[in-house]
């Protein structure tokens, strides 16, 4: 009997930077002027069918349709909030590991224009923990590519594209076409997944595709130190975002597992490096658990954390999501009595509005509710 042979596996182009995209088309016998065209047609058109991109020979076509895709693009749930200012996807990967992905909008604020902001996830689960992340109780199923990265911001540029938003209740305002700004906030650990995750950002940086700035990208990690010094090194202009979310080594431990690893003072050091080398200001992030980490004395005693990064140094205030921890998210006195508390020391802050809360918004929600669900539905296999 004659074995069956594997299908070959096919290249995610929304992987490949333009100088490997021009090898791979080389190695095929194709010119490499057709590696811009295809750019094109992926990131400025936001094509995802090869037939479409008129401009190729249809040769090419039918050979990319055979040895080539774009990204992941199986969606196995969309959730729009009442407001329609948050969007969420569930999207199934190659091997059925599921991920989320949220669209936030923002209408104009005084003389800022409107804003598109995709929320990425960098890996299916986490290794990480966190105990109040949905996500970091789920555990690590593995790395996603730099091309599933990519997909995420596609998709959702695709939507504007098509149906450009309007904020309701604000007439007159221009509707918002295309993706903004990108914070991988999603799930999983950015800077685990470093060279995935720096590829994507390169990928999506090219002023030859999607054109994003880098200054309107942000990267968030729990604090892995060795990697927050190397990506201080970078040529790409991205923000850091670090998950703080405690001022002390005793209490951070107890919520983070990381900071076993790697305590407060090491990561300082490393944030005090990567200013110096940067001059670029770092955003804390601070989840605010109520009657845990957001009393009086872990106030100041944040404030006097960071009080040596000076105007380096802000502080973004995220009121607790429920998950299936038991913490309780704090009231609005409590929110705005420990912003004072930065303010009177010299902190700059800001509070994170709560977004989406009726789509399960925060990370790793909407896949456990998924997967729940599935599970109640399937009908056990019986062996005979």
């Amino acid at each position: 009997m004659t074995p069956i042979s594997p299908t070959p596996q096919k290249t995610d182009l929304l992987g490949l930077t333009l100088p490997q995209l021009q090898a791979w088309l080389k190695e095929r016998g194709e010119a490499p002027f057709r590696a811009k065209q295809l750019y094109n047609w992926l990131y400025r058109q936001l094509e995802n069918d090869f037939s479409a991109m008129s401009n190729l020979p249809q040769s090419l076509r039918e050979r990319l349709t055979q040895e080539a895709s774009i990204g992941p693009t199986i969606i196995r749930s969309e959730l729009h909030s009442k407001d329609d200012r948050t969007r969420k996807i569930l999207l199934e990967l190659s091997d059925g590991k599921l991920v989320e992905s949220v669209l936030m909008l923002y209408p104009p604020i005084g003389e800022s224009s409107s804003r598109a902001t995709v929320c990425v996830s960098s890996q299916a689960g986490c290794a990480y923990g966190c105990t109040f992340c949905a996500t970091g109780q789920m555990g690590f199923d593995r790395h996603l590519s730099a091309g599933e990265i990519v997909a995420q911001v596609l998709f959702f540029a695709r939507e504007l594209r098509k149906e450009p938003w309007t904020a309701a209740g604000l007439p007159g305002t221009a509707p918002i076409d295309h993706v903004t700004n990108i914070v991988l906030m999603g799930m999983g650990e950015p800077l685990h997944n470093y060279t995935n995750v720096l590829q994507a950002l390169r990928i999506l940086n090219s002023a030859d595709g999607f054109n994003l700035g880098a200054r309107h990208m942000t990267v968030s990690t729990v604090g892995l130190v060795p990697a927050i010094r190397k990506l201080s090194q970078e040529n790409l202009q991205i923000n850091l975002a670090i998950s703080l979310h405690a001022p002390t080594d005793e209490l951070r431990s107890r919520t983070m597992p990381v900071n076993r690893k790697y305590p407060l003072n090491e990561l300082m050091e490393a944030c005090k490096d990567y200013i110096a080398s940067t001059r670029r200001q770092v955003t804390f992030e601070y989840v605010l658990l109520s009657g845990v980490n957001d009393t009086r004395e872990y106030g100041e005693k944040l404030a006097e954390l960071l009080a040596p990064l000076k105007q380096f140094a802000h502080v973004n205030c995220i009121p607790v999501n429920a998950t299936s921890a038991s913490y309780q998210t704090p009231g609005p006195d409590a929110i705005r009595a420990f912003r004072n508390i930065l303010y009177e020391r010299g902190i700059s802050n800001s509070v994170r509005a709560e977004r989406g809360d009726d789509i399960a918004a925060a990370c790793g929600q909407l896949r456990t509710r998924f997967e729940n669900s599935r599970q109640k539905t399937e009908v056990p296999v019986v062996t005979p």
